[in-house]
This record gives C-alpha cells, structure tokens and sequence, in this order.
C-alpha cells in the first residue's frame, strides 16, 4: 500500500493522454480554444506505459484515462490494450465525451473497461451545442446507447452551470429512472481557462441536491463508497442513481486517493495544485525505474491537505481542465 503524509492511500491514477479535444466547452476551454502542446512535449505512449509500470508497483491499482478527448489521439486502442496487461494494474477506466468513442466501445468491452465517464451536461441539442459550441449531441448519445448495450458501467458527468442548463437537470436525472446510469452533477470549477465565470457560486452542492429533492421529494442517500467524490442518491423505482460532486467546494478532499499526470507530464497530488513534478524531464534525463519510485514517494510525502490549501500555494487557477487532465 501506498500512503501520503496524512495517511490517505493512494491508489488512483488520473492518466491525460492528451490536451487536445474536439469540443469548446463553457466550462473547460474559452471557444477560441487553448494554446495545444507541441508534439514533442507530450508523453510518449511508452513514458506513459513506463510510469504507470512504476506506480502500478507502488501501490496504484486504478488508472482513468483522461484528455483533453482521448480518442483525439492516434494509437489510443493500442496503448489501452498494452495498458490493461500492466502487472498489479487491477481497473481501467476512461473520461472521454463520447463524440469519437462509439467505433470502439466492442474492443473497450473485450479489454474489461470498468467504466465510462460521460461528459454530457443537456439533452437539447440546441443547448448543447451552446455549452460544446459543437453540434455533437446525437453522437453523444450514439456512444451512450452502445455503452449500455455492451455492459460497461456509465458515469454520466453533467457540470451545473447558472443559466446554461439548469433546465437539464431534470431531463438527465431521468435517464437514471429505467436504465442503470449513474448521472453526477457537478460543481463548476474556474479550469476554463478564464477563471471564475461568476462571482460566487450559486449552484453549490447543497443547491443542486435541493433541486434534485424538488423532483423527487422521497430521494434516498446511499452508503457511501470509499474514496467517492459523489455523494449519491436514488429516486425509489430508478434502476441508476444520482449524485451529487462538491468538486468547487471540496467536501471530500479527506479521502481522496487519486493523483493526475497531465499530457506533458507534470504530477499533480491535488487537482488544485500547480503541478508538483516534471515527470517527463526525469524520464528524459535518464532517471532509473529506482530514481522514479524514490521521486515520487517524495512527493507524496509532501501532499497538501486538501484543496484549498494546494489552491493557496500558487498563483490564480485559470488553466483549462483540458491541460490538467480531465
């Protein structure tokens, strides 16, 4: 087992294969887009393979895949098949917005996915094409459809923002009535890169749970699971469930077991933090297998305690969630 400086086991990791993406979304990107790595900054599929090797060995049993939109880069089924043959590496799941990924649910199937994570924030094309600047919504649902038919656990993502898709809210905690979907609500983050879109927040996690409960007034809360960002919920008679991610407000930093790499290979301990390590300088100065374990058990040693705290150790958050990773 692998543990941080305040015990928390880390067991997680959220892998950016990329930094590009084919949508503009409200929430993660302006709509002129952001200034994209070149090709020689990103990690290469082996860097990658190679330090998922090492922290497979450590302790870290569960890797996300994560962009940007992962299915945006070449090579990706591959890599994944590769990936999933990793000794010690138990889960291997994705975030990705389904406009590329239907072609390849069957195979994602055959490599035992353990779950998708859907980025979908409306059901009405028009609106969605307002958040994503992209007309995509019927691929969208395309992936979805396949999703299920294949048996690969949905996560359906859908970010709450104040007069973009309040409206959404109801119609997407719906599909979770018949069809086994677990649909997350999230906070809005300021990983625009712009910053903050409001002054203050006002669709928090408490507000969206009591607009939820306006629908269904006899909503359950269920156990939580361990190290869960959601705090989840179920209408009686629904097959799926609801929930609900403080990911603005950080409810559940106390848990946390994940660590990210973005694209060019900077370790982030804290989806707040400004980056803790040049992984891919290591790589690429010749640092052993030994070097790295050492490297990285020295960063973990040194993890901030939650959120706020990583988020007061550097300068303002405005990056885009495209180049953090997901």
């Amino acid at each position: 087992m692998l543990f941080d400086n305040h015990n928390r086991p880390i067991t997680y990791l959220r892998l950016a294969v990329t930094d590009r993406c084919n949508l503009r979304c409200f929430y993660c990107m302006p709509e002129s887009g952001i200034k994209y790595l070149p090709k020689h900054q990103v990690l290469t599929y082996e860097e990658m393979e190679r330090i998922v090797a090492v922290l497979a060995r450590m302790g870290v049993s569960k890797v996300r895949l994560t962009g940007g939109e992962p299915f945006v880069r070449a090579g990706l089924m591959p890599f994944m098949e590769r990936l999933a043959a990793t000794p010690g590496l138990s889960e291997l799941h994705m975030t990705t917005n389904g406009v590329l990924t239907a072609p390849h649910v069957a195979e994602m199937a055959r490599l035992g996915m353990k779950s998708v994570n859907l980025s979908l924030d409306s059901l009405d094309r028009a609106r969605f094409h307002e958040i994503t600047r992209r007309d995509e919504l019927p691929a969208v649902l395309g992936t979805l459809a396949k999703l299920l038919d294949h048996n690969i656990r949905v996560k359906i993502n859908a970010v709450v923002m104040d007069g973009k898709n309040i409206d959404d809210l109801y119609p997407l905690a719906e599909l979770a009535r018949t069809q086994p979907i677990d649909v997350r609500f999230i906070e809005e983050m300021p990983f625009n890169g712009e910053g903050n879109h409001y002054p203050k927040l006002t669709w928090t996690h408490q507000r969206i749970l009591q607009e939820l409960r306006t629908f269904y007034p006899d909503l359950q809360a269920l156990p939580a699971e361990p190290h869960a960002t959601a705090a989840v919920y179920q209408a009686p008679g629904h097959v799926g469930t609801l929930g609900v991610i403080a990911a603005y407000t950080r409810t559940f930093c106390g848990s946390c077991n994940r660590i990210r790499l973005t694209a060019q290979g900077t370790l982030k301990t804290c989806l707040y933090d400004n980056g803790v390590l040049d992984v891919r300088a290591l790589l690429r100065s010749g640092a052993t297998d030994a070097d790295l374990t050492a490297t990285f058990l020295k960063a973990f040693a040194h993890r901030p305690k939650n959120g706020f705290e990583a988020e007061a150790n550097r300068p303002e958050v405005s990056e885009s969630m495209a180049t953090i990773g997901g």
